[in-house]
Order: structure tokens, then sequence, then C-alpha cells
């Protein structure tokens, strides 16, 4: 036999080339990841660009054509020092009050529901998520209208309610505003833990001898997650918001650091560093809370349910104590939702001047309201910017949420998930005071982005506070809906357009109008950036209801937010309903969920 390998020479490996194929799906994934990127990169510059620049502008006003220092800490020594370092005590005392109060609240609520035979659960949640939807300004409104000099209680009962003004429109009314509009938050940190925890560590506790007193005790630690996280997320809201700021707070004369900032940019000339200070110390207080949540959980483990968790057995209360409980519980709803309720009410039923009578009350504000043509301007204003906001903010949400879903744990879902979860934590007004700084500044007007004082510069005010929380809300559903439905429908000859509205649209389609309704309702009475943003000889339906109460046209202003709240709850009612009908096979898994 003959050697080969003698005559063939030394066998040499190379590798194959890389075909131009190759290079070209390599270029092709490189675009279409950089396609993917650029929504994100422009959603950052849209919402975070602004704020950035706003807030750069108290260390280096020069840089931004705002003063002569390139550097300098004048703005905050300006902000410590004065009125608004008042302001910004206040502002501390009044978020620590309204949070510790608002998460006892909160804990004796969630206890009640997930624990007890409590009667009405129900509607005692449905009155949470009323009170979660409305608005801070609108409870701050009524009670406004209640015991106003020339307000319901005096102009019915002939007496001027002095002392309840004083209670109302100082601190005391403030926390309890904010309060009880932070209790709906905490509720939901705080159930959630009591609707999944067994009764183990209480049996424990009794069969030792404890009392009922002391075996709740022995659970207050292993709620710490959560009572932690309604403390921070209640601090948080509680000193970002604007509308108690502008209304009650305002009117009693009681300086709150959001509306500080209001002042300084509606001043003219605009004292844009003293107010991107406020921001700085804004977001500081915001970040504290944050901060002592996380550290308050470090090293402690809460790992507690395992398949041996047996289910809570409810408490059966007594005759007495249910009585007890249901005065409690109604108690706080009444001061929360049905006073304010009441005040608004009665206003907008009262005529004009002097004291009235029962038999003098009418509708006499509903008609001047429906002849005035710029209360009904600025209500189809609102709507109309509402409606392009929620619709925008749905279609942009569904991307985003689809994307964070998609990308899961990776770069990208961290990056992504970070980005919206900074979004949602920007106060609205500071979010406002960037887009008027960014866009009022003479490099806007020449690279012809002439945005300043436009309704279009208002939508993407009220877009960047909506999308943020419509992408998280739609992230789930849409992250359960599996591609493969789509590749089913498109084997079956269907186009895309078509398969996505007939195989997915029916599954997230209860999502998708939630989160439209949300988005419509947050914006239709959103106060600080119409305030803020409003074109000028264009007023927001809110603006023009603070307004009103301002010029003391209290029956106008009260007579148009009944009318908004009533049509904001039919709306809500005619999408639900239409969604049963449409959809049956959505019904039909709900009913099943």
């Amino acid at each position: 036999m003959i050697d080969t390998s003698l005559v063939s020479g030394p066998r040499t490996t190379t590798r194959p080339a890389r075909t131009p194929h190759r290079r070209i799906s390599a270029l092709h994934r490189r675009a279409a990841g950089a396609l993917r990127a650029l929504p994100w990169i422009g959603f950052a510059a849209v919402l975070l660009l602004p704020v950035g620049g706003f807030l750069l502008v108290a260390v280096s006003p020069r840089l931004l054509g705002q003063g002569d220092a390139w550097f300098t800490w004048s703005p905050f020594q300006r902000v410590l020092s004065g009125w608004t370092a008042h302001a910004l005590l206040d502002t501390l005392l009044v978020g620590l009050g309204a949070a510790l109060l608002a998460t006892v609240v909160a804990l004796a609520l969630s206890w009640l529901t997930e624990r007890t035979t409590l009667a009405g659960r129900g509607l005692w949640r449905l009155l949470l998520w009323a009170l979660l939807l409305a608005p801070s300004y609108l409870e701050s409104l009524g009670w406004t209208w209640l015991v106003e000099p020339q307000g319901v209680l005096s102009r019915v009962t002939g007496h001027d309610p002095a002392a309840l003004r004083a209670v109302v429109f100082g601190p005391t009314g403030v926390i309890w505003v904010l309060a009880s509009r932070g209790v709906p938050f905490a509720y939901l940190a705080v159930s959630a833990l009591l609707r999944g925890m067994g009764r183990e560590f209480e049996d424990a506790a009794r069969t030792h001898g404890a009392g009922r007193l002391a075996s709740f005790r022995v659970l207050l630690p292993i709620l710490a997650p959560g009572l932690w996280a309604a403390l921070a997320i209640v601090f948080a809201e509680s000193v970002s918001d604007f509308g108690v700021a502008a209304t009650l707070a305002s009117q009693g004369g009681f300086p709150l650091l959001t509306g500080a900032m209001e002042q300084a940019i509606g001043t003219f000339p605009a004292d844009f560093p003293l107010a991107s200070a406020m921001g700085w110390l804004l977001l500081t207080l915001v970040a504290l809370a944050l901060l002592a949540q996380r550290r308050s959980m470090r090293g402690r483990s809460f790992q507690i349910l395992s398949g041996r968790t047996r289910p809570a057995r409810r408490t059966r209360l007594s005759p007495g104590g249910q009585l007890a409980t249901l005065t409690g519980v109604a108690g706080f709803f009444l001061l929360a939702l049905g006073v304010p309720a009441f005040g608004a009410a009665a206003a907008s039923l009262l005529p004009s001047g002097g004291k009235v009578t029962s038999a003098a009350l009418g509708l006499g504000n509903f008609r001047h309201v429906l002849h005035s043509a710029g209360m009904l301007s600025a209500l189809a204003l609102s709507a109309r910017l509402a409606t392009i906001t929620a619709c925008a903010a749905v279609v942009l949400g569904a991307v985003a949420g689809r994307a964070l879903a998609r990308s899961g744990g990776g770069r990208t879902g961290r990056v992504l998930d970070a980005l919206l979860l900074a979004a949602i934590a920007l106060p609205s007004v500071l979010l406002a005071s960037g887009y008027i700084f960014t866009y009022n500044l003479p490099i806007s007007s020449d690279l012809g982005i002439d945005l300043y004082g436009t309704t279009t510069l208002l939508v993407l005010g009220y877009l960047a506070g909506a999308l943020p929380s419509s992408a998280r809300l739609l992230s789930g559903s849409l992250g359960q809906v599996s591609d493969q439905l789509l590749w089913a429908a498109r084997t079956h000859g269907r186009p895309a357009a078509s398969a996505w509205t007939g195989a997915v649209l029916p599954l997230v389609a209860g999502s998708l109008v939630w989160t439209w309704l949300i988005a419509f309702c947050g914006t239709l009475l959103e106060l600080p950036i119409s305030q803020l943003l409003a074109p000028p000889g264009q007023e927001p339906l809110s603006v023009a209801i603070t307004h009103q109460l301002q010029g003391y046209d209290l029956g106008a202003g009260a007579a148009m937010t009944v009318l908004v709240v009533v049509a904001t709850v039919v709306l809500i009612a005619l999408a639900l309903g239409a969604l049963r009908l449409l959809l049956p096979a959505a019904r039909r898994m709900e009913a099943v969920a």
C-alpha cells in the first residue's frame, strides 16, 4: 500500500473566510439593535434632558446663559435662608407627618379588610381607588369651599367658622389632606403582605401566653418591608405634591417647597437658579426617603412563606366590635371624601351673596357654567389634550412595556426599568420647570424648536408624566402574550396588523382600556404641568377652576368640578361596559381569572 501522505504533503487547516452574507447579517443585527435603542434614547432625551439642564443651572448659571458664574453655590445659600428655608422645613415636617399618619391608617385598614370579618370590604376598597385617582387639589378645594369666609358653612349657618378655618388652612389640614391622599399607596404596600401571610407567628405567640395586642406586635417586624415602602412612597408623594401647595397651603399662608418653585418661576424675570436649587433639594428629600427604606432592609431576611404556610383565618368581630370598626372606617372616608364632596356639591348649589336657606338652593351655577364660554373652552381644551395624551401614552407605553418584558433581567431591561422608575419619581413641578427652562433658551429657537408657549409643549409635558406609569402598567399583561399567537395567525394567512388585532388585542384589551382611562383621568384634572406650561390665553380645566377660587367665584368653580367628576365617572362606566360587550372573549377570561 502506498503512503499517500508522502505524496500529498502535510495537511493544512484554514478558517473559512467570512462570506458577504455573514457580514451583511452582522450589520443587519447591529442596525436592528440601534433602531430598537432609538426610542429609548429619544425617550430619555425628551424626559431627562430638560430636567438635567434645569438642575444644572443651579451650579453653573453662565453655562446656560442665566448668570456670570461658571460654578457657584449661591442659589443653594439663598434657598437655605429666608422664607425659602422656612418652606423647606415646612415641607420636611409635613412630609414626615403625612407619611406616619398615612401608614398607621393604612395598616389599620389593611388589617380590618384582610384579617377580620369587617362588613362592606368591597366598598371600602372601591373608595380607596376613588381616593387614589382623585387629584389632591380637589380634596383641598372641597375643604376650602366649606370653610372660606364666604363659603358654605358661613352662608348656611350665618357664622364665620374662623376656628375651623385656622385648622384646615394650617399644618393640621395640610398634613391631613396629604396623608389621606397617601393612604391608598400605603394600603397597597401593606395589604399585599398581609394577604399572603399565614397565622403561624400569631398562633405561636398566643400559645406562649401572649395577648392579642402582643401577638400583633410579633407581626410588625415581619411587615417591615411593606411599612417602610409605605413610609417612603407617601413621604415622596407628599413633599413633591403641588396641588395642596397651590391651594390649601397657599390660601393659609403656609409655604411649601413646590409652591415656592412655582413662585420663583412665575416672577418676571424668572429666577431659574433659585428654582433649580429648590429642585435639587426636592430630589434630595425623595432620595433620602428611598435610601432610608433600603438601609432599613439591608441584611435582614423576610422569607416567611413556604409550602407549609397555612392560609390566614379571619377574626370574627363581635356586634360591638363590628359597630366600632365600621364607625372608624366610615369616619375616615367621610373626612377624606365625604366632607370635601359635600363642600363642592353645596357650593355648586348655593346662589351668590348673603345667607341662604334650603329654598334658595338651585342649579343656577350649573347653568352659568354651561353658558360660560371661558369654562367651556377650558373643558374642551383639557378634554382634547387628555384624549391625545391618553392615546399616545397607550401606544408608546405598549411599545415600552413590551420591550421591558422581553428584555427581562438583561442590561437593556435594567436600564429601561431604572429609567421608568426615575421618571415616575420625578415631581411634576420639577418636570414642568425643566420644560419651561429648556424650551425658553435661545438655543432652542436657533435650532428651530419653537415649542415654548404652545399646546404642543403642554402635551409633551402631559405625556412625559403619563408615559412611565403606562409602560409599567402594560409590561405585565404584554409580557404574558407569547409570540406563538402571532406566528399561528400569520401561518393561517392573516396580515401582521390583522394578526395582532385578532390574536393579541382581545387578551390585553382590559389592560389597555384601564391604562387609557388612568392616563385620561390623570391628565384631565392635572394641575402642576397645566399651571406652568399653559399657553397664554388658553387655560386648561384645572387652572380655570383654581382661578375661579382665587376670584371668589366659588359657585362656578364648584359646579364645574362636580360636572367634570360626574362626567368622568360616567365615562369610566361606559368604557368598561363597552369592553364587556364588545370583547366577550376577554370577559370570559377575566371571569375565569
